[in-house]
């Protein structure tokens, strides 16, 4: 049996749709799950945990 190729333009467009889909499938779940907003409430955590524990050099 003969492999036949497939044109480099079909190749292309297949691709681009496979990681278009991918990207926004990704995106969609990261809003319904607001897990931007969650990463950030956790950083801001750890953020405040390091300068919580810094001495004060200006008192106001």
């Amino acid at each position: 049996m003969k492999k036949s190729k497939k044109c480099p333009v079909c190749r292309l467009l297949k691709t681009t749709c496979v990681v278009g889909t991918t990207a926004v499938g990704t995106l969609f779940t990261v809003y319904m799950l607001n897990l931007d907003q969650k990463l950030l409430a956790w950083a801001y955590a750890r953020v405040n945990e390091i300068f919580d524990r810094k001495e004060v050099d200006i008192k106001f």
